[in-house]
């Protein structure tokens, strides 16, 4: 996360993760790469303890998860890891393909000098070579991400960041039987865009992404 410039132009404190902030991170990623499986039980005590966050954090990262559509709470049953609904791709496909495009937009518009510095090392990392799909898969999770944090609108960032988690959990899914993300080809040119300030072709980059990430799902189906 880049932090935010003050008028001054110095750079504003960054405070760390809340508790609460830090399980709600761990357990999302968990959630969304599949190593917390579809369908299975969460149990508080154990979460608890491996995150090194108490209960009373970890509940309101569960509650938020839970309004996320990452977890399903049932009265007096506890506590699961929702199911990945295949058939909802094409439903979240059609919000992401609309937002994408003005996040792109809206960030190269307003990212401030440090983003557009972070924007230019994460062009850097996509021209070394690629080690495998999972690898492509997190250094997406990061460019989406910092494009968001770069839009300046946190109520933006934060619906993105819901329907990008409902997607990557499809993505992992099918991981095996898609082809490697293109970052030279998808990415590299909508950062380029968006460090020159150029938001109308960030935002068509962007929404071409979306629509290669949908085909590419619907033929692995």
């Amino acid at each position: 996360m880049c932090p935010s410039v003050n008028g001054a132009g110095l750079a504003a404190t960054v405070r760390p993760p809340s508790q609460a902030q830090r399980a709600y991170d761990e357990v999302r990623d968990r959630i969304v790469t599949l190593v917390l499986a579809p369908g299975s039980p969460l149990d508080e005590e154990t979460l608890s303890t491996a995150l090194g966050v108490g209960r009373t954090p970890l509940r309101e990262a569960l509650q938020r998860l839970a309004s996320e559509r990452l977890v399903v709470v049932y009265p007096r049953r506890g506590t699961f890891v929702a199911e990945v609904n295949i058939t909802d791709h094409g439903l979240v496909a059609d919000v992401r393909r609309e937002l994408e495009g003005l996040a792109a937009a809206r960030a190269a518009q307003r990212a401030s000098a440090t983003d557009r510095a972070r924007l230019a090392e994460l062009t850097d990392q996509i021209r070394q070579p690629s080690s495998g799909r999972e690898q492509g898969m997190r250094l997406d999770t990061v460019i989406h991400r910092e494009v968001y944090e770069a839009t300046h609108n946190h109520y933006l960032a934060a619906t993105l960041s819901q329907y990008y988690n409902l997607s990557l959990r499809i993505w992992y899914v099918f991981l095996d039987r898609l082809p490697e993300i293109d970052h030279a080809a998808q990415h590299q040119p909508m950062l380029e865009a968006i460090i020159a300030a150029d938001a109308q072709r960030a935002a068509a980059i962007a929404v071409a992404h979306v629509e290669a990430f949908e085909r590419a799902v619907r033929q692995a189906m």
